[in-house]
């Protein structure tokens, strides 16, 4: 998953060993039969049919509840809808478990074999605590765990699986999941390969009326495929540079790891106005979804470059190779997220990396990417009562806090912060060998085993600082501890400083902050005033998201959720704000903002005059940085 989130040596060695996605031929288990119809997924309604083999007696199913890559137990059970239950025709009465809402009892009769069991998926049309949008007008993406149940007190890996789906007229599809050999594909629908609940789960499905697929390998097994479905037929276009970076990133993993844990890899994505920005990861596939336009717009391109880049290193970095705490045997095992740092921290730091070497980011665009993440971080007054362990820990409570209060709350800051923590031991890898070995190393002996194989491969903290250790001899283990236990001051800033670079702030606006601005629609103020706040038009408009503690603006009285209405007596725009943040720097007179709290108005005077101010990274030794970021494999044709 996208975003900023830990056991003993012994224990791995006799290592969990999760079998492959396709069942082994002979000892095939009687697979659940799955019909999913995704007719109505215009009107955001997925309809799913299961038959499972039963046998007289009671009977128990459950529906997914911690959801891998989410960290979180967030299966969608509130939108889990129409549950009927039959056998040999007639409907059987289930009872739901009192204290586990995720768990439906009912009881065989004598004699039944089948029992067939319909869910209805109801999809929020916005982002809300219970779940996410999944479909829009023209496009859909199925997470498998929207729509099944499965028995309890099983393991995922020994409940198979027979899907199939039915589209609407006219969309095709794209999935990891392999088409059953000789089916047919009449009246739209399609079936699937037998698999196990582990690998349906992680092979979502996408489907559009627009969806287009460009070949990222040409001519080379194993085959990787990138699957676009959009909004409009427009936005599925991939230039021929943007093709050109795609397959640079395919042949820039394989030089790093040296290894693949995939039978072939298909990039899903989905580009839509109407769902959240997000990735999910999966061992042969990635579901990944953005604005309509980041194909088309430069800024939309530059805000989510690193996202398909970071959800492919996870095939290596949290499907193969899993912390101990996270790799459960079913989906109502709870998770533990404390080495989230490596996990998704790592991931971070390479998802960034290689969107450079692979050619989406140019050297100065890396680095406006790496200030404004160093900026914020190193400011973040939550860190004085909250390390970094704690917000992966927390994971599962962060993911659905408000923005409002982050700054002192912290959110999930082991994606950024583990960003400058592992390019930090980058730098220091390089310094120990005199420039001949770098963390790649460590990511080619600890994830690159294996070529061709899929399993989970559990690993500790332990495991971690051995495999470093085996790199480049350094204490390890206390500098990590340092790391994510730190109340600061300040964010870990050593690779920065290590790779050639140093922190500093001017008026000249940062580009990568920019793209995200004209992104995402916030002006952020937290460098000057300490606050940021949604432009104006919109629902949310004018209101301001956050307030850092002991910044100029929290001194004066602001806090989030007012709503910004006049700088100076003249309503407010980012171009005015910036003009009166410029003005000040040569008067004496407070900045008078004018808010709304709630049905009362105030202004507020606030005595600040730096300035605008936005960070960027300033030379300031050799020049180590490009050389971590330079392309490792040979140069693809266009």
């Amino acid at each position: 998953m996208t975003n900023g989130k830990w056991f003993c040596a012994a224990l791995l060695a006799c290592a969990v060993i999760f079998p492959c996605a396709a069942p082994t031929p002979g000892q095939e288990k009687p697979a659940v039969k799955l019909e999913l119809d995704l007719r109505d997924a215009p009107r955001r309604i997925y309809h799913s049919k299961m038959e499972f083999p039963v046998s007289a007696g009671p009977f128990t199913l459950v529906f997914p509840k911690w959801i891998p890559g989410e960290h979180a137990p967030t299966g969608a059970i509130l939108d889990a809808t129409g549950i009927t239950m039959r056998a040999d025709g007639k409907e059987i009465a289930w009872r739901r478990d009192e204290v586990d809402m995720y768990a439906f009892h009912t009881s065989i009769p004598a004699g039944v074999k089948s029992l067939e069991v319909t869910l209805d998926s109801l999809l929020p049309l916005d982002e809300s605590p219970v779940g996410v949008p999944s479909a829009s007008a023209k496009l859909a993406i199925v997470p498998w765990n929207l729509v099944v149940l499965y028995p309890a007190n099983t393991k995922s890996d020994e409940v198979n699986f027979a899907a199939s789906v039915r589209l609407p007229e006219g969309w095709k599809y794209a999935t990891a999941l392999q088409p059953l050999a000789g089916a047919s594909a009449a009246g739209g629908s399609v079936a699937f390969e037998t698999v196990s609940l582990t690998a349906l789960v992680d092979s979502p499905l996408l489907a559009g009326a627009f969806l287009q697929i460009y070949d990222l390998a040409p001519g080379q097994q194993p085959a990787h495929r990138l699957n676009v479905a959009a909004d409009s037929a427009a936005a599925t276009a991939v230039s021929a540079e943007e093709l050109k970076d795609f397959r640079q990133l395919v042949a820039e993993t394989w030089a790093l790891f040296g290894a693949r844990h995939y039978r072939h890899y298909d990039f899903l994505l989905a580009l839509s106005d109407h769902l959240q920005p997000n990735g999910l990861e999966h061992p042969q596939s990635s579901d990944n979804r953005a604005p309509e336009k980041m194909l088309l717009d430069p800024d939309s391109l530059e805000a989510f470059t690193d996202l398909l880049p970071h959800e492919f290193f996870h095939s290596w970095n949290g499907k193969y190779r899993r912390p101990a705490g996270l790799a459960t045997a079913n989906y109502q095992e709870p998770m533990k997220g404390g080495l989230l740092w490596v996990y998704e921290g790592l991931t971070q730091y390479y998802g960034v990396m290689l969107a450079a070497r692979s050619g989406f980011w140019t050297p100065p665009q890396l680095r406006e990417y790496l200030a404004a993440t160093a900026a914020y971080l190193n400011d973040r007054p939550g860190r004085t009562w909250r390390d970094l362990e704690d917000t992966a820990i927390s994971a599962q409570l962060l993911y659905g806090a408000r923005a409002g209060g982050s700054a002192w709350r912290r959110s999930v800051d082991y994606y950024d912060e583990s960003t400058l923590l592992w390019l930090e031991a980058d730098t220091i890898i390089r310094r120990e060998t005199r420039g001949q070995k770098s963390l790649d190393d460590f990511c080619r002996g600890f994830h690159g085993k294996e070529d061709g194989v899929i399993r989970v491969a559990p690993y500790t903290f332990e495991d971690v600082v051995a495999a470093m250790n085996s790199v480049a001899p350094y204490d390890w283990k206390k500098f990590f501890e340092e790391r994510i236990h730190s109340h600061g001051p300040g964010a870990p800033l050593g690779g920065i400083e290590n790779s050639g670079w140093k922190l500093t702030f001017t008026e000249l606006f940062n580009d990568h902050e920019r793209a995200i601005e004209e992104t995402s629609r916030v002006m952020d103020l937290s460098f000057s005033l300490g606050f940021s706040v949604h432009a104006p038009g919109g629902e949310e408009g004018s209101s301001v998201v956050d307030v850092t503690p002991g910044s100029p603006a929290a001194k004066a009285g602001l806090a989030p959720g007012m709503k910004l209405v006049a700088v100076n007596g003249r309503r407010w725009s980012p171009e005015s704000l910036r003009e009166a943040l410029r003005a000040g720097k040569t008067s004496k007179e407070p900045l008078q903002l004018l808010v709304e709290n709630d049905d009362y108005f105030l202004t507020l005077a606030i005595d600040y005059h730096g300035g605008d101010r936005h960070p960027h990274l300033e030379a300031h030794g050799a020049d180590v940085l490009s050389e971590i970021a330079k392309r490792r494999a040979p140069e693809v044709a266009r």
